[in-house]
């Protein structure tokens, strides 16, 4: 058997065990589901609208799972990152938040979008309606400087 014909061989088997291993992993349960939706942040119509577009998919029980979600191994990934971006701060949630925690979350929110950490840089390529403007954070620091105001003066 000549060099070309075993590595022709060597590659047709590779090929085999790689399709054969891509198949099989498209049957490991990936947890997608949207628990209910208990409340909303309080923000106007503009900054709800800035928030479902470009925080919602990660930071709410409205993640809205793309055909590409449901294709292992990136299904496994995005996943992750939405029950992880869930865990930091869910919107769907907010009532859960003690007033403190709510000024706290708003705070170190704003500071992600400041320094241009969100919405993930991951993210944009695929969801470039994401992408904030600058009247975008315009809008979302004029809010989130009223909410921790309003949970200042409560206190």
């Amino acid at each position: 058997m000549s060099v070309s014909q075993q590595l022709r061989r060597i590659a047709t088997g590779t090929s085999v065990v790689l399709v054969t291993a891509l198949v099989l992993i498209q049957f490991v349960p990936v947890d997608q589901t949207n628990p209910a939706v208990e409340t909303d942040v309080p923000a106007s119509p503009e900054v709800r609208a800035v928030l479902r577009r470009s925080c919602y998919d990660c930071h709410s029980n409205e993640t809205v799972w793309t055909w590409y979600s449901q294709i292992a191994p990136v299904s496994w990934l995005i996943a992750r990152d939405v029950h992880e971006g869930r865990k930091q701060l869910n919107f769907s949630t907010w009532n859960r938040l003690s007033t403190a925690d709510q000024s706290k979350a708003l705070h170190e929110s704003w500071e992600k979008v400041a320094e241009g950490e969100m919405p993930l840089w991951f993210y944009l390529p695929m969801h470039p309606e994401a992408r904030l403007s600058a009247q975008d954070r315009t809008t979302l620091h004029a809010w989130s400087l009223s909410m921790v105001s309003e949970v200042s003066e409560e206190n």
